[in-house]
């Protein structure tokens, strides 16, 4: 009988759906399945919770009255997470050690309430880690797109990534 403990993980995803580093192929793009529509409440909310009281976020008269939009923006920083997130189920879930960072953040378009998103993750380059021969080094460039095709959101991002054991 097999020790369980001793049995090594099945060619493919991990068990909670992410991609090992072997898995990840430069140049590929994943276009991720989940899609979400931003709301009033998650402007709010994330505007609250990080302290941010910008009203272009959170007033709607001030909005209407003051700015070329005319209706509040969905906060940034909200965006850049949910496409992070929504990136998440399809490539690092359960397979990520550390984000190293992000870089080249950019808001080409504005982003409403009601808007509803879907995101890609490009692969745009990986390496072997110097330190870790247990791991390696991803560049994810991450879009986010609203319905009418538009991009609204792109950030290039550095994860370090468990490989596969051997």
């Amino acid at each position: 009988m097999t020790d369980p403990a001793a049995a090594k993980p099945p060619p493919g995803p991990s068990p909670r759906g992410g991609m090992y580093f072997e898995d990840f192929t430069v140049g590929e793009t994943i276009a991720h399945r989940l899609t979400r529509t931003v709301t009033q409440m998650d402007n709010m909310l994330f505007s609250n919770m990080t302290l941010n009281p910008q009203p272009l976020h959170i007033d709607a008269h001030f909005c209407a009255t003051e700015t070329e939009w005319g209706r509040p923006l969905m906060n940034s920083l909200f965006t850049l997470g949910l496409m992070i997130g929504i990136s998440v189920n399809d490539t690092t879930n359960g397979t990520t050690i550390a984000n190293l960072g992000m870089s080249d953040v950019k808001f080409p378009a504005p982003l409403f309430e009601g808007d509803t998103v879907h995101c890609t993750t490009e692969i745009a380059a990986k390496r072997e880690s110097r330190s870790r021969p247990n791991a390696g080094i991803v560049d994810f460039i991450h879009r986010t797109y609203k319905q009418d095709g538009t991009l609204v959101a792109e950030c290039r991002r550095q994860a370090f990534m468990r490989k596969r054991e051997v």
